[in-house]
């Protein structure tokens, strides 16, 4: 599945939208350059998931958790080295718990996750630095409707 987005609250209403499907030990792979959108994304896969805290970008802590009507895992692995330094994190519970993981930076770690891993690729246009093209693979339930 393939959308376009124009805006950041676009960005945020298909991550709502996604959100709202999402299922106790799913796991979303987020892939895409910087400023891409995974954050923004992720605000609204939150807000779906009934998390009030504001998320940010785990960049320098690694991983964020979050409460909500499921836990909410928010890793980013940009400054791992690699499957390694993933697995040592010991994120197992994580990943195979009772809430959604989403991974940010995920092409370092693909042969550390799971075959049904959803993979949300996201690229800015640059010509239009808002605009968006968000693709959706291994997408386990139905269309979304945006």
């Amino acid at each position: 599945m393939t959308f376009k987005t124009s805006s950041a609250d676009e960005t945020i209403e298909l991550g709502r939208r996604i959100g709202s499907m999402l299922k106790k030990g799913d796991i979303i792979a987020m892939q895409g350059t910087l400023a891409a959108g995974k954050t923004t994304i992720t605000k609204g896969i939150a807000e779906s998931l009934g998390v009030t805290e504001v998320i940010t970008s785990p960049t320098f802590c690694l991983i964020s958790e979050y409460e909500g009507r499921m836990p909410l895992y928010h890793l980013d692995v940009y400054r791992l080295d690699g499957p390694e330094d993933f697995i040592n994190l010991g994120t197992d519970d994580m990943l195979y718990g009772n809430g959604v993981s989403i991974i940010e930076w995920s092409e370092k770690i693909m042969e550390e996750l799971p075959s049904n891993t959803i993979i949300l690729k996201l690229e800015p246009d640059s010509e239009h630095g808002t605009n968006r093209t968000i693709t959706i693979s291994n997408w386990p339930y139905d269309d979304i409707d945006f």
